[in-house]
């Protein structure tokens, strides 16, 4: 992968709206989300954890509205960072570039965990190979991702589409037999908060947390800013869309899977709860209920998913890297510039190697389920800073269209849709820190997902302490978070 080190601009009107869209929704892995993201709300959520999902679609879609707001003007690779940037301030926006730093670099090895898991427990079980196969299949998945990131946008985001549409496809259809197996057993009361737990809403809250991580990487497309074709109309459509077409499909996989197991089992402890179900895969012990030898289609669907993720993460991970070594707040040879394949390939090496190292680290380190305890702590981390992330640009929303556009400031738009949004999030926010409120009854995540608190904490630290430093030697760089690069040229503003 040797290549002349160099500085320039990404591959301009490289992609449209099918591969925009699809990289948000391959980002989201709605496979995998449905699989292993989803399934650990209904441990609190139990039979209201098709609620959950709602509640989780329309605070993500008003966050959706406000990003696309904000990529109407403000095209970057940068992507969210810079939208904070310009609404809240460069401080905020470095901040909220450092949360990405965390945040972004995590969805690959995530997902490389859970290629590695899928296949190694179905390996394990119908042949008896080791269940250790993970580690080799995380370095697999690793080198396939690496290969196509590496040479080009147009080939990774190509590829996005094809697995996205078969993971998809594969999903919807499981859904609807479970539906028609279901029989009498279909009811609405899955949209009752007390269906199936034990606290109502203080069950729905903690159990949102996780569908929001199902969610993340709607917004991913925002740093596909100065590659996509008419940045300013697609960015919107895409990130809107990928939002609303998977949030309908998660709940009906979910409304599926509650009605056909029963919403009142689904909480249940082991080994009769769903997440405990057919040793923890659910969805294929399913799968072989109503398709017998077809429970192959999931399997394959989940892999074809985590790898489709991966895709997309590595991605945008890298083009915030680059946006970010571009203005020196990283290493500057984050911004080199593959001759050939117009891709960020420093940033793509250094993502791929870290990923590898961060799977298979956090995979040996959980126990007799490592893989997906280890699922467990990155997911919590990542939906906790998307959390606080969909906040902020909610805000900024309102402030840089109050500020900084006011000729066109709607008050549904920049108003009433971001505080709105904002309103849904914070009662999540407060449940993931085990903090009851209005006599709900929450109580704290549970091992490993409860140290992703005070591991944010100690990088967000880290963080305060660079933009400090930044800011008493080297102030004009945290003022570039707010650049925009179109057509080749830099700018502060659209």
């Amino acid at each position: 992968m040797a290549a002349t080190p160099a500085t320039g601009q990404l591959e301009r009107n490289a992609i449209g709206l099918p591969e925009v869209l699809f990289h948000s929704i391959t980002h989201m892995a709605p496979a995998a989300a449905v699989a292993y993201s989803i399934i650990f709300a209904t441990t609190y959520a139990g039979g209201a954890t098709p609620l959950a999902v709602v509640i989780a679609l329309v605070a993500c879609l008003f966050v959706a509205v406000s990003i696309g707001q904000l990529a109407r003007h403000l095209p970057s690779a940068g992507g969210l960072y810079t939208y904070n940037a310009h609404g809240l301030g460069a401080s905020v926006g470095f901040l909220v570039a450092w949360g990405f730093m965390m945040l972004e670099p995590l969805i690959a090895p995530l997902l490389y965990l859970i290629f590695g898991y899928v296949l190694a427990s179905a390996f394990h079980t119908y042949w008896g190979w080791p269940i250790e196969l993970w580690v080799p299949l995380v370095v697999v998945a690793a080198a396939i991702v690496w290969y196509l990131t590496y040479h080009g946008i147009q080939i990774s985001t190509r590829t996005g589409v094809a697995l996205g549409s078969f993971e998809i496809l594969v999903f919807a259809l499981l859904a609807l037999f479970l539906i028609v197996h279901a029989g009498s057993n279909n009811t609405l009361a899955v949209c009752s908060p007390t269906t199936g737990n034990a606290k109502g809403f203080g069950s729905v809250f903690p159990g949102m947390i996780f569908a929001i991580l199902a969610f993340g990487g709607f917004e991913a497309s925002a740093p596909l800013g100065e590659e996509a074709r008419d940045p300013q109309r697609t960015i919107p459509r895409a990130v809107f869309l990928s939002c609303l077409l998977i949030g309908i499909f998660y709940l009906f996989c979910y409304y599926a899977a509650t009605v056909y197991f029963g919403p009142d089992k689904m909480a249940a402890a082991s080994p009769n709860g769903f997440y405990y179900a057919n040793g923890g895969d659910p969805w294929t012990g399913m799968a072989k209920d109503v398709w017998g030898i077809g429970w192959i289609l999931v399997l394959l669907a989940i892999a074809n998913s985590a790898i489709a993720n991966s895709i997309a993460g590595a991605n945008a991970a890298t083009r915030v890297g680059f946006a970010l070594g571009r203005i020196h707040l990283l290493p500057g040879a984050l911004a080199a510039i593959h001759p050939v394949h117009k891709t960020p390939y420093v940033a793509v090496n250094v993502q791929a190697i870290g990923g590898i190292v961060v799977a298979i680290a956090l995979g040996w380190c959980f126990g007799s389920q490592a893989p997906l305890n280890a699922y467990a702590l990155l997911g919590t981390i990542i939906t906790i800073l998307l959390i606080v992330i969909y906040i902020l640009t909610n805000l900024s929303s309102l402030s840089f269209y109050w500020r900084e556009r006011h000729d066109e400031f709607n008050w549904f738009l920049h108003f009433v849709i971001p505080i709105v949004g904002t309103l849904i999030f914070i009662p999540v926010l407060v449940a993931s820190a085990g903090i009851d409120f209005a006599g709900l009854g929450i109580t704290g995540l549970t091992y490993p997902a409860s140290l992703a608190i005070p591991v944010i904490l100690v990088w967000m630290v880290i963080g305060v302490a660079l933009l400090v430093y930044f800011r008493l030697r080297a102030p004009e760089r945290i003022d570039q978070t707010a650049e925009l690069y179109i057509s080749g040229e830099e700018t502060s503003g659209a």
